[in-house]
């Protein structure tokens, strides 16, 4: 791909557009920054580009004046906007910043997706890599765009990346030594037109696979076996509920090989955990590492943040903070973790899914929802009736009415089923804020 003299434009002034910028502008091209929110919420980072060839597009749906060579779009950017509408009319090439640095990146790459757990996974194989002595870089999707990662990517034995339905759209050239499916379900129908244009999307990474390398999927999803009986390739499953027996992980090969790993107890518990450890033991397994150092690894890895992560007990009730529960799948397996007494937090931005299917979980364990955010009619309208339902103002208010409501035993969950953005800047923010208000509780 030529920067040398290009004119690129860059559609959102996010982290992963700041990023493309730099990567663009380090290679000789002049860019355009558009963004629909207003200048004045981006000082610090106009600041951040004073003295390069840079232009700023803010508020606008019209593509600049000066001849265009491509577009860059950032992963939240939705393909259907207006200005890329007109792009396609003057048959201006569309990427993702991902794109831009797969390009130039040739270590071999383990590309990681799903509905639910594709961060867990992604960390942990790097984790397991890395405690194996390899050089690894993981960037992507996770959190690092892999575009600031090129270099530290090219000098290292592997990579690893997380890989959004949004970035698989974007980024052609995606060719993975590894690619692992973890999941597929409802998610982002707010962005794609239905379920089944969202689960191609995601099947796109096993068949994007480099013909030397293979596909892992997961055996027990249905949407994945179905679709997969139509592609050609190397594949290999895992299944949770045949591959672990009492604490031992079973995981095969290309040649259908069985492999055992001594796992004993890990600190990643419930049944989703347990489909990211299987995943990333057949990672280790295809790349021959070390059994004992992979084992180890796995007993000692911690979890991220916002993912069912226990914040603290007080007067005999736990308080959970499942912030990065932003779609249905990912709720249904927090409330798998509890038999009974849960006191439910959810509500957020509407991702067009609905929540019917939460409701046999909501009538089984949960003793009262509190719901927050703009979803918050449709989630009480959809499963209201399945447990005692009332609205919260804002998330204080809603650690306030549980606070009030729980009594010992009884479990306070955090996980909305929905995005974050109508009331906060992502769903750390959320899980963070969650977090300051049990906290608060005890400083009372």
């Amino acid at each position: 791909m030529e920067f040398k003299g290009k004119n690129i434009l860059i559609i959102g002034f996010g982290r992963s557009g700041i990023a493309s910028a730099r990567f663009a502008l380090d290679r000789g091209a002049n860019v355009i920054i558009a963004d629909k929110c207003k200048q004045a919420d981006f000082s610090k980072e106009i600041e951040s580009f004073n003295g390069y060839p840079i232009e700023f597009l803010f508020g606008s749906n019209d593509l600049p004046a000066k001849k265009i060579d491509f577009i860059v779009v950032s992963p939240g950017v939705p393909l259907n906007i207006q200005i890329l509408k007109h792009a396609g009319q003057k048959n201006i090439p569309v990427y993702g910043e991902m794109e831009l640095a797969i390009q130039e990146i040739k270590t071999p790459m383990i590309a990681v997706s799903g509905t639910n757990g594709k961060t867990t996974t992604t960390s942990l194989i790097g984790y397991i890599f890395s405690a194996c002595g390899k050089k690894v870089c993981v960037g992507g999707n996770i959190g690092t765009p892999l575009t600031s990662l090129v270099n530290e990517a090219n000098d290292s034995e592997w990579v690893v990346v997380e890989v959004s339905s949004y970035q698989l759209e974007t980024t052609p050239s995606l060719s993975p030594k590894i690619a692992v499916l973890l999941n597929v379900t409802p998610d982002h129908l707010d962005r794609h037109a239905s379920f089944d244009e969202y689960l191609d999307t995601k099947m796109k990474l096993l068949y994007m696979a480099s013909e030397s390398g293979c596909g892992i999927y997961n055996q027990e999803d249905e949407n994945i076996t179905t679709k997969i009986r139509n592609l050609k390739g190397k594949y290999i499953p895992f299944n949770v509920h045949k591959d672990i027996k009492e604490n031992k992980f079973y995981t095969r090969d290309l040649n259908g090989s069985v492999k055992s790993w001594d796992i004993g107890e890990t600190k990643l518990k419930g049944s989703y955990n347990y489909e990211n450890i299987l995943a990333s033991l057949v990672v280790a397994n295809i790349c021959g590492l070390d059994e004992k150092k992979v084992c180890e690894a796995v007993r000692n890895f911690n979890g991220l943040s916002h993912r069912v992560e226990f914040i603290c007990e007080i007067d005999g009730v736990k308080y959970y903070d499942d912030s990065k529960g932003t779609n249905i799948g990912a709720t249904r397996a927090a409330l798998t973790n509890f038999e009974k007494g849960v006191i439910l937090i959810a509500g957020g931005q509407d991702k067009g899914t609905g929540y019917k299917s939460l409701a046999s979980l909501i009538s089984s364990c949960v003793k009262k929802m509190i719901l927050i955010g703009e979803a918050r009619d449709r989630i009480k309208d959809e499963i209201g009736d399945f447990t005692e339902t009332v609205f919260a103002n804002d998330m204080n208010d809603a650690v306030r009415i549980a606070h009030k409501e729980a009594v010992k035993g009884d479990v306070v969950l955090l996980s909305p089923a929905c995005a974050s953005f109508d009331m906060f800047k992502n769903y750390a923010e959320r899980g963070d804020t969650f977090k300051s208000a049990v906290h608060r509780l005890i400083e009372r």
